[in-house]
């Protein structure tokens, strides 16, 4: 390694210089060249434009990906220049189990069947979600990430160093005043009568030493002018083209909410097959514009949303119905129920009653008994009893 120790020596000088330099100025205590209020406005447009671009970047990424522990693998992944491996969405997973579930429980069963369809809606609904990630990154998040990583970074560099010019200049200035001043006094005009010859020589001596020194202050003032003005010239035009960036992340936002749309699009279209298809088999249940909607507390909500309300079916005669010699159980009512009409039984939570079924009857409703009193109940608000 070629260890340069002038050199070595020279630049902590210089990192001196410039540290006392600003704290001189923080202090009060030394001039400060001010720039012009256009470029002010540029370096604070810059800066606002990297804090909100770093913000809405790191935003976007938990909209995108709310798990952290994959956002790190991620960054892991970025920092060691590797690509990151395929991982499946939640509604691709999702979608596998239900699929799965459906293979143990019997393809050919309502239940099963129902949980292929759903699963692949749901595997489909996933697929929807990875496009549409993809993407947003390649669209939104790449170009904000560039941004963040490239110019942001080369405007930051180009700002330091015209700090230091600055700094450098701020320095010349004040070692030529200084220069001046005892240029200044070493030039005074002596007093032959109460000054010595050897001091008079000394005086012209001093004097061409502070000459010399002044127009060596004079020199380095005027480049490190030329240096400040070519450095602030470089950091206004990188300034400027923040309008261009501007512009392009405009364009990325733009793509990004057609992306959006386009996913929600997609997932609306799949719901609205599956409910479609779902709706064959239990259609009420699915038909959110036939049922108004109902508090918790309701008690007509636990009524089954498949079938029909009693007052629309042919009135059974209750008096008529007998109980089979076999079949009949007993059940323990869950909830309070209030009967519509005379065709139906009112229950009372906790009480115990008989039931059973009679041919031609709807499977969610049943007949109870308790005494002398007989009637229809339905069945989700029972638990039947071995």
């Amino acid at each position: 390694m070629d260890f340069n120790v002038r050199k070595l020596a020279t630049d902590a000088g210089i990192f001196f210089s410039r540290a006392v330099q600003f704290t001189e100025e923080k202090l009060g205590q030394a001039e400060k060249t001010e720039l012009d209020t256009h470029f002010e406005n540029l370096l604070s447009r810059a800066d606002c434009t990297k804090n909100w671009t770093e913000k809405i970047y790191r935003q976007t990424e938990v909209l995108l990906q709310p798990n952290p522990g994959a956002r790190i693998e991620e960054f892991l992944y970025e920092k060691l220049d590797r690509k990151v491996p395929p991982r499946p969405t939640n509604g691709e997973i999702l979608g596998q189990f239900m699929l799965e579930a459906a293979k143990e429980f019997g393809p050919g069963t309502p239940y099963g069947s129902t949980l292929i369809k759903v699963g692949d809606c749901q595997r489909r609904l996933g697929g929807a979600e990875r496009e549409f990630l993809q993407t947003s990154s390649i669209s939104f998040l790449t170009p904000l990430h560039n941004f963040l990583e490239g110019d942001w970074r080369t405007i930051s560099r180009e700002r330091r160093l015209l700090e230091n010019r600055r700094l450098d200049l701020d320095a010349c200035k004040a070692r030529l005043k200084k220069a001046k001043a005892a240029e200044t006094k070493a030039a005074a005009v002596p007093d032959f009568q109460e000054t010595r010859p050897r001091n008079y020589v000394l005086s012209a001596s001093a004097s061409a030493l502070w000459n010399d020194e002044l127009d060596k202050a004079e020199h380095e003032l005027r480049v490190a002018q030329t240096e400040f003005d070519g450095q602030a010239e470089v950091t206004r035009l990188l300034l400027e083209g923040i309008s261009s960036t501007h512009v392009n992340h405009l364009r990325c936002l733009c793509e990004f909410v057609e992306a959006q749309a386009m996913y929600y699009s997609q997932c609306h279209k799949y719901m609205l097959e599956l409910q479609r298809e779902l709706g064959r088999r239990c259609p009420d249940s699915l038909d959110v514009n036939s049922h108004p909607a109902r508090s918790p507390t309701d008690r007509s909500a636990f009524l089954p949303l498949n079938s029909a309300s009693p007052l629309e079916t042919d009135a059974l005669q209750i008096e008529e119905v007998q109980p089979p010699a076999s079949g009949t159980r007993k059940a323990k009512v869950l909830y309070d129920y209030d009967a519509a009409d005379s065709s139906e039984l009112s229950l009372w939570a906790d009480e115990l009653i008989t039931v059973y079924t009679v041919p031609g009857m709807d499977s969610d409703w049943l007949i109870g008994e308790r005494g002398n009193q007989k009637g229809k109940v339905p069945v989700t608000y029972l638990e039947l009893l071995s």
